[in-house]
């Protein structure tokens, strides 16, 4: 598979989740009033904008949403170059889509953060400039019951349940992404160990030998 190939899974995402939120800003209200559910009462689509990061945290103003964006292309930069690297390496196929879904969904809300506030001028009331102030839409709610943790459950005991952030499709391929790498670290990392295992373990006559043929036959 040619390294550009995953450079088109992560256009896919973005492709994917540039149109959500154009459907969700085109065709829904913002807030509970327009308000979709999905699957029950449990999971719904619900418009809302997103100032901040990913899953609704946010930096403080008036310069953290520039800090972030320009955080999210330094990053974007780093992992380009990274897949890049690793398909360079022959690192297994799936680190690769993985790292490709995690770029596709930090480039979706840096268009965002970038561009949204001259495009649905959604960038918050009073920044200096719509430019790197847009707010990233966010659909995907996942909503649980309100009440409290049993009282026997550890360190939570007692405590309320706390509604779930609300996100979007670049936040889901961000955590896809680095959850399947950390379920998979030892099948997805382990070539490494396995190339360099037989340098290592090479008996120190045999590595003489091979040396004093290789300047033999330079000679």
């Amino acid at each position: 598979m040619k390294y550009w190939k995953y450079y088109l899974v992560a256009l896919l995402v973005i492709a994917i989740d540039q149109l959500s939120k154009w459907a969700v800003h085109t065709y829904m209200q913002p807030g509970m009033p327009g308000e979709v559910p999905v699957f029950g009462d449990w999971f719904k689509l619900h418009y809302t904008l997103n100032p901040g990061m990913a899953f609704g945290f946010e930096l403080p103003p008036p310069y953290g949403k520039v800090v972030l964006t320009v955080f999210r292309i330094v990053a974007v930069t780093g992992i380009s170059y990274y897949i890049y690297r690793l398909w360079k390496e022959r690192a297994p196929q799936g680190l690769l889509i993985c790292i490709a879904l995690i770029l596709g969904g930090a480039i979706g809300n840096l268009i965002d953060s970038i561009f949204y506030g001259i495009i649905y001028d959604n960038a918050p009331f009073g920044v200096p400039t719509p430019w790197l102030h847009g707010q990233v839409i966010d659909m995907l709610f996942v909503d649980f019951p309100d009440g409290f943790f049993p009282i026997s459950w550890p360190l939570v005991g007692g405590k309320v349940i706390p509604d779930f952030p609300i996100f979007n499709i670049a936040d889901s391929s961000i955590f896809i992404g680095v959850a399947l790498i950390l379920l998979n670290q030892t099948r997805f990392y382990g070539h490494q160990y396995q190339e360099a295992k037989p340098v290592a373990a090479e008996d120190p006559e045999a590595a003489q030998a091979r040396h004093d043929a290789e300047a033999t036959a330079a000679s």
